[in-house]
């Protein structure tokens, strides 16, 4: 048993080059000699470098000679995870310096310094920023910054920004996102205003060519498309850090919105000075009421129905509230809805610093609201007043009201649009026209 303990190993240990003598070294003798021993790792290392021109093949059997002169297994598991472990060294050293080279070439051949690079990089739209990202680590760190996400614009002419791409987008702002935009535009793209409507319907698109709407289900193992009702629910996560200092929110035919998703994504935009809905099953009333309670300081609301001259919501109390707790509006635009001239003078008074008004394609408006608007506290800043196809608008109010402006009653009206499909209603007719959106 004695000798079973005190025999020595069945294969006798290789000197290391490297290891130090039996004979104990003078600690003062140490700094002269690390040099040298630098400049023999050196030497090993390159000449283990140079292995790499030989055959895979050639390596592979020289390494299995020197395990088998091994004999004992625990030795050569151990030269195995010594042959790993020195692979995966090399494998790091190999990655960290060729990160050095790569930051030092790009360095040389993109001129400007990294906070240039992410302003730069801000001003490009979405898609651009992901191809710039993939270029290099350079371009990719740079484009991570929350600064490149200050805009997000994920508006397209068909259906392919998912919930996911948003959720993303939003996270990398995080406190730094001021405007986002979201839902399918048609193209070409008009103004607020303009004849033609900003509601997406499949049937006047050209550029759906191979898409259906069936297509919008999420299937089992396939990613959807298309936004729901849960595309906002990033700006209120998180504590509602993201929706904290936006500024603008447009949202554009996103057909699984309901009001309580818009409310919620609401309540987390404090900040909020524009708002943009176009195409949304949400209602007016309910819509308003959100906008009342939680953006104070919005300046432009611009929102057109989904459903023209159906939504009749709107109550006499919500435009009192709307007024008394939003005085900043300069902008408001309400399209396609069913308006009462009573609860419109309301907006229109209520409003002191009102400016642009469009209540295009607007039912029930005959234009009554507009008597005696011009002299009055609210109303008499109105730069720009669109009442194009409201089918209902009187011709005698529109005389009247042009006959105001010729008396100077509206001093700031620089732009004004009164033009029907249909013609003015007199009073012989206008109960019983038609409006047709066929056009």
């Amino acid at each position: 048993m004695d000798t079973l303990f005190n025999s020595p190993t069945s294969m006798a240990k290789r000197p290391c080059p490297f290891s130090s003598s039996s004979t104990t070294t003078p600690s003062s003798s140490i700094p002269s000699r690390q040099p040298n021993m630098n400049h023999q790792v050196d030497n090993l290392l390159q000449t283990f470098l140079g292995l790499t021109d030989s055959p895979s093949l050639s390596i592979d059997l020289s390494f299995e000679r020197l395990l088998d002169s091994f004999p004992s297994d625990a030795d050569q598991s151990l030269l195995i995870d010594r042959a790993l472990k020195l692979g995966s060294i090399l494998l790091e050293a190999g990655k960290r310096s060729a990160r050095k080279r790569s930051s030092r070439h790009n360095s040389l051949t993109w001129a400007l310094p990294p906070d240039l690079t992410i302003k730069v990089f801000s001003l490009l739209d979405m898609q651009s920023l992901s191809y710039a990202a993939a270029t290099c680590s350079m371009f990719h760190k740079c484009a991570m910054d929350p600064l490149c996400y200050t805009n997000i614009d994920l508006t397209t002419v068909v259906p392919k920004v998912n919930n996911a791409v948003v959720s993303t987008m939003i996270q990398r702002a995080g406190k730094a996102l001021q405007s986002l935009k979201l839902g399918i535009v048609p193209g070409p793209t008009v103004s607020p205003g303009s004849c033609q409507p900003l509601v997406y319907t499949i049937r006047n698109s050209v550029d759906v060519s191979n898409f259906s709407w069936n297509d919008k289900k999420t299937r089992q193992g396939k990613e959807s498309s298309i936004l729901t009702r849960s595309c906002l629910n990033p700006l209120s996560g998180d504590g509602g850090a993201a929706g904290t200092l936006l500024r603008s929110l447009h949202l554009y035919n996103i057909e699984r919105m309901d009001n309580t998703s818009l409310c919620v994504a609401l309540s987390a935009c404090p900040s909020l000075l524009d708002l943009e809905i176009v195409g949304l099953h949400v209602e007016l009333r309910q819509t308003l009421v959100s906008v009342s309670t939680n953006c104070p300081l919005v300046e432009r609301l611009f929102f057109e129905s989904s459903k023209t001259g159906r939504d009749e919501s709107l109550k006499s109390t919500t435009c009192v509230d709307l007024v008394n707790n939003c005085p900043n509006l300069i902008s408001l635009a309400l399209r396609g809805f069913k308006l009462h001239d009573c609860k419109v003078r309301i907006l229109v008074k209520g409003f002191r610093k009102l400016k642009y008004l469009d209540f295009s394609t607007s039912y029930s408006i005959t234009g009554n609201f507009l008597r005696n608007l011009g002299g009055s506290t609210g109303g008499n800043l109105l730069e720009v007043l669109i009442l194009r196809d409201c089918m209902h608008l009187k011709e005698v109010e529109v005389a009247r009201l042009l006959t105001e402006v010729l008396a100077g009653d509206f001093k700031s009206l620089r732009y004004l649009d009164v033009s029907n499909r249909e013609g003015l209603a007199s009073e012989g007719d206008w109960y019983h026209r038609c409006y047709s959106s066929r056009y």
